[in-house]
């Protein structure tokens, strides 16, 4: 087997939480030598945000898979020194600073590609680097109300509601990723310079929310729905006898059918309101009426087989202790055991995409803050141990 589909990239990550710092961590799964530079007093915010185990984030559990850490004070000048140096031996960066930060620091674009032509620069900001709201603060809540997601989300009667999860902001790292990937591509086989990547926080989710050419055209404006699909019935989330819910897709015409029979209820084929999918769309609120009328009388276990049995698209809505139970997600590698740093073994989502020939893996998570400033600033850059030394006391690593 060949070796990780990026081996021999090398990733400067500069930046907190999750819009660049997730970007990065795809790339580390796959081989690449990713380097993240933190302050050195606080480090990455995902170190301390949300729960913690044995002093060790659950978010940067995730988020610092495969990384060297290492510690820069990128706004003194000799941690701007120390970091250029370091371009010099990377292929990419990723950041996900305030737009102006980076020229702050005397470390703009200009700079950077001057000690390293060939370098990927990987912008992820709250609105981007261009336009007039480029100086705003924004974090994922903010990009899926600013993109409309909140507006679609949630019930008629209720306030627009967030989507689950920090939705915005790993949307835009895979767009972040695939960015990056394409300007490799362009250094490689067509230009021999690198270039940058500018990404805003609300421009993932708004790239696929699939809404503007509706409005443009025909005037539709996206209201909140439900569970409901406007576009597709039956597509609904449905309670069961026994108390459980399951989610149904029977939208096209040839499950739509299979379900029919399934329900004993081939008459509703030929009623014109439910004899096409845009028809059954058009009158979805009285589709899935009927159709939840008839799963309230069964019980989820056996109403699941049969649907599978009938090729009618369908599953329990899993809690997360459903999810990592489940036989198919334990066989898939969707969840696999790691090792904090202070040896207690726990479970981790796996890696994705699966490839054939070079796939992904977890090697490590969540490096001490600094673990790695040996390897880096002398291994990589060349400084003596005396001079790391003197650097740390005077706090610029």
């Amino acid at each position: 087997m060949a070796g990780k589909a990026l081996q021999g990239l090398r990733v400067l990550e500069l930046g907190s939480l999750i819009g660049a710092p997730f970007c990065a961590t795809l790339m580390a799964e796959f081989g690449a030598d990713v380097i993240k530079v933190e302050d050195p007093e606080v480090g990455d915010m995902s170190r301390h945000l949300g729960q913690a185990v044995d002093g060790t984030g659950l978010m940067f559990a995730s988020l610092g898979r495969n990384k060297r850490c290492a510690t820069l004070d990128l706004r003194r000048p000799e941690g701007q020194d120390l970091l250029l140096r370091l371009v010099a031996s990377c292929d990419v960066v990723v950041e996900n600073f305030r737009p102006g930060t980076l020229a702050a620091w005397n470390l703009d674009w200009a700079r950077l590609s001057a000690a390293n032509p060939r370098l990927v620069l990987a912008h992820v900001s709250g609105f981007g680097q261009t336009g007039p709201y480029r100086d705003r603060l924004a974090f994922d809540r903010i990009a899926t109300a600013f993109s409309g997601q909140d507006h679609v989300t949630g019930f008629p009667d209720q306030p627009p509601t967030r989507p689950g999860g920090a939705v915005a902001d790993y949307v835009t790292a895979l767009f972040c990723t695939i960015g990056v990937m394409f300007a490799l591509h362009h250094r490689d086989h067509v230009s021999g310079r690198g270039q940058e990547v500018d990404l805003a926080l609300y421009e993932g989710i708004f790239r696929i929310g699939g809404a503007v050419e509706a409005y443009d055209l025909l005037g539709t404006v996206p209201m909140r729905a439900g569970n409901a699909n406007p576009s597709i019935a039956p597509a609904e989330t449905f309670a069961t006898r026994d108390g459980c819910w399951v989610a149904i897709n029977g939208g096209t015409d040839n499950v739509w059918r299979r379900l029919l029979k399934l329900m004993g209820r081939a008459d509703l084929a030929a009623d014109a309101r439910f004899s096409t999918a845009r028809e059954r769309a058009r009158h979805h609120a009285e589709v899935n009426t009927i159709v939840g009328a008839w799963i309230a009388g069964q019980d989820a276990g056996p109403l699941l087989d049969a649907l599978e049995r009938e090729s009618v698209p369908a599953t329990r809505v899993n809690t997360v202790a459903d999810a990592v139970a489940d036989p198919h997600v334990r066989a898939r590698g969707n969840v696999v055991q790691a090792v904090l740093e202070s040896g207690r073994a726990f479970l981790t989502t796996g890696v994705v995409p699966k490839l054939s020939e070079s796939p992904g893996a977890i090697d490590f998570v969540a490096p001490p803050l600094g673990a790695h400033n040996a390897e880096v600033w002398c291994g990589l850059v060349g400084l003596s141990t005396s001079e790391l030394e003197g650097l740390r006391i005077a706090g610029v690593v």
